[in-house]
């Protein structure tokens, strides 16, 4: 390493195309002859089409064709692969396993059952909603309790067990039995879903909004059945997803044909009522906890059993139970996941996925267990957290929970704390304070990147990993700038083509720390090959040995002279010096890698008026080096909002008769705004976690959300005495409760 550029807080080098609008997002782009679609979608969650008549549509001015199960390219299956990090390159992956326009069954609300082309965008909705559909209704499985009273949910895997936590349990002094309960929410990213597609002879070609254009061509090659090299897809830039963009959903599949059957490229984007019905969501929740302790207040057994809704097409486990099999020290430890089928379409991958329902549950009954043995919540859990990964007895690679613990503590300023329900008030307002540990797996996987050093005195880098919003392009130019010396306005950055260096999905808090270290290698090799560029006879450091030559400032130096890089080349007649890496994923199966934190949360409730409130929120985390500060904190940052939106405000409601969705639009799908917004502090310990990656950085992106909802329920708790286990957190179950002095 040689600059000081990891660590630092640049400026963005793609925020001028993002401020002036010049940041092309998949929505705007129009190519010469494009045609434009729209989709009829299901009215009805469950049953099958008995006809659909496109008479009227096809009268409709500039309306191309009509699409439905009955015309309809033949396509290809693809095997249910499971995501694996290691094989994350190679893999093809679907979110709903179910071709568009199959067959005629109806699995959810809001399915495609036509796609209109037109020559206009207008055209193609106003022809949408001439087309006819009549249906054969079948009674919906609307929600939870309507699945489990229609059978047994199906065992979901993911499990774990150690010691006798059932027996232990009932010989306990101290139990808590507890069931938490968490709703549909939907991503509602700012960009919605879209498509745009055509064929170039017998390749494809997509513009998408992907979290994972390597994963996408490799999707669609194997369902058109073409060879990966025949399909492109690029996303160079996302507006955001957290999640509902990882894999491939039917909308682009359906574009693509189109454009296949029509000739000329399609544009699809997936209006925001299917945004809720269409492509993902996460998923309900039911989790039973039951957690006991002994005289002096250590956990002795943990039982975590949840039960989540999935949907008729695919099985999806939310891994609820995930971090509560290592993040305390318990010898008796029960974990298992079950699923029940519902008519809504596929569940998916939400930021921090089963973490963040699963952190809520656990966290929110540590803290009843606290109470329940009399000791400070703070102090209950540095009791009680463990000091190796005892689900898989391993120890930690590196983990600095304690410091997380006591750094939020002093700053929200815990020891102020009157832990008398009620007792603490502002004004008109009474002040409750709630705390809960946060952690994420800290994973790795393959990616492959190229670097080149051009004979102008720039360099670019090459890597199809995508940014989704979180600063991707510049930690990707920060990491040349350390090997090179080059400043950030010498580094160009292209990102987001699956015909550059294949990446993995940008999820999972895995991108950075999984493409970093591609980067760096290939930057280090590209070094190499100019060394052996200037060592050449002739070469101006000919004699040298190549690797007694080092890059500084942008030049090449062997402690006695140094020479910027560009002159070598261009003495050379050398255009570049390339250099390109394929690295590995998580590097050692001897420790165990997670990323920790703290979260210290005040709330305010008005009892007058019933209003609540959060105020503060202090976040102390452990993710390793920190590559980035600013964007790191803003990661973080965005995570709490969305915690916050988990506990007080989202719902994704459906009615209970027919299972249709009440609130699929922004206007009745509550999100926090503006006027919601707490006071944040973000603490970043950064400690270097070298034996992940060289740079020592964990992930980040999702570890803010884990364990926020359950502060807030502690501190809603503290300041009105009512444990709330069922999500969001409302007005309605909070109005009977008396007003307290």
């Amino acid at each position: 390493m040689t600059t000081n550029a990891i660590g630092a807080s640049p400026r963005r080098i793609d925020g001028r195309l993002k401020l002036t609008g010049a940041a092309p997002y998949t929505a705007d782009r129009r190519l010469p002859g494009m045609l434009y679609a729209y989709g009829v979608f299901s009215t009805i969650a469950s049953g099958r089409i008995e006809h659909i008549d496109v008479s009227e549509a096809m009268r409709t001015p500039g309306v191309v064709d009509v699409l439905h199960h009955n015309r309809f390219l033949p396509l290809h299956r693809i095997p249910k692969n499971p995501i694996s990090a290691t094989a994350i390159l190679t893999t093809a992956i679907t979110d709903e396993h179910r071709l568009p326009f199959e067959d005629a069954t109806i699995h959810y609300a809001g399915q495609f059952v036509a796609l209109v082309i037109a020559d206009t965008f207008e055209h193609a909705r106003e022809a949408a909603y001439k087309v006819k559909v009549s249906y054969q209704q079948t009674k919906a499985l609307a929600n939870l309790e309507q699945a489990l009273a229609a059978g047994k949910p199906r065992d979901g895997g993911r499990g774990h067990a150690r010691g006798s936590a059932a027996a232990v349990f009932d010989q306990s002094p101290v139990r808590v039995d507890a069931t938490y309960h968490t709703p549909v929410e939907s991503h509602n990213p700012m960009e919605m879903n879209a498509t745009v597609a055509w064929w170039d002879g017998g390749r494809l070609r997509v513009y998408e909004a992907s979290q994972g254009v390597t994963v996408h061509r490799n999707t669609l090659a194997q369902i058109f059945g073409l060879p990966p090299e025949y399909v492109t897809v690029e996303a160079p830039f996302i507006g955001s997803g957290f999640g509902c963009k990882l894999f491939l959903w039917p909308h682009s599949v359906a574009a693509s044909a189109a454009a296949r059957m029509t000739g000329r490229p399609v544009k699809l984007v997936v209006p925001r009522a299917q945004m809720f019905t269409a492509t993902g969501h996460r998923p309900e929740t039911k989790q039973r906890l039951r957690l006991a302790a002994d005289a002096k207040g250590r956990i002795t057994s943990i039982r975590h059993e949840s039960i989540n809704t999935t949907s008729f097409i695919e099985q999806y486990v939310e891994n609820c139970g995930g971090m509560t099999s290592s993040i305390y020290a318990c010898p008796n430890v029960l974990v298992s996941h079950h699923t029940a089928e519902v008519h809504r379409g596929a569940p998916t991958s939400m930021r921090a996925p089963g973490a963040a329902p699963g952190l809520f549950a656990l966290e929110s009954a540590i803290d009843e267990l606290a109470l329940a043995c009399g000791t400070d919540p703070v102090q209950f859990r540095l009791a009680n957290l463990s000091t190796r990964d005892e689900s898989l007895n391993l120890p930690w690679s590196s983990n600095h929970l304690r410091e997380a613990i006591a750094k939020g503590a002093d700053k929200i300023g815990w020891t102020r704390r009157n832990p008398r329900i009620g007792s603490m008030r502002v004004g008109n307002e009474i002040a409750g304070y709630g705390v809960a540990v946060c952690n994420w797996d800290a994973w790795r996987t393959p990616a492959q990147a190229r670097v080149q050093l051009r004979d102008d005195g720039t360099a670019i880098a090459f890597c199809a990993i995508q940014d989704i919003g979180t600063g991707t392009y510049t930690i990707a130019a920060q990491t040349v700038s350390e090997l090179t010396g080059l400043g950030l306005d010498r580094i160009e950055v292209k990102l987001g083509d699956s015909s550059f260096p294949a990446a993995p999905v940008s999820g999972g808090s895995w991108a950075t720390a999984s493409v970093l270290p591609a980067i760096a290698e290939a930057t280090r090799n590209a070094i190499a090959q100019l060394g052996d560029i200037a060592t050449q006879p002739g070469g101006e450091f000919a004699g040298v040995k190549p690797e007694a030559l080092r890059m500084r400032k942008g030049q090449l130096t062997d402690g006695k002279r140094a020479i910027d890089f560009a002159d070598v080349l261009r003495a050379r007649r050398f255009a570049n010096a390339e250099g390109h890496a394929h690295t590995g994923g998580t590097p050692t199966d001897k420790v165990s890698f997670m990323s920790f934190g703290a979260h210290f949360v005040e709330v305010r409730w008005d009892p007058g008026i019933s209003r609540l409130r959060v105020a503060r929120v202090v976040s102390a985390i452990d993710v390793g080096r920190v590559i980035n500060p600013v964007m790191a904190r803003n990661q973080v940052e965005g995570a709490i909002v969305m915690g916050v939106g988990m506990a007080l405000f989202e719902a994704t409601e459906f009615d209970e008769r027919n299972g249709i969705p009440g609130n699929n639009n922004c206007a009745e799908y509550v999100m926090p705004v503006h006027a919601d917004q707490p006071e944040i502090d973000v603490i970043l310990l950064d400690y270097p976690d070298l034996a992940f990656n060289e740079f020592g950085a964990r992930g980040i992106g999702e570890i803010g959300i884990t364990g926020l909802a359950a502060a807030v329920a502690n501190a809603v708790h503290h300041a009105t005495g009512k444990r709330i286990r069922d999500l969001p957190i409302t007005m309605e179950k909070l109005m009977d409760l008396p007003a307290r002095a």
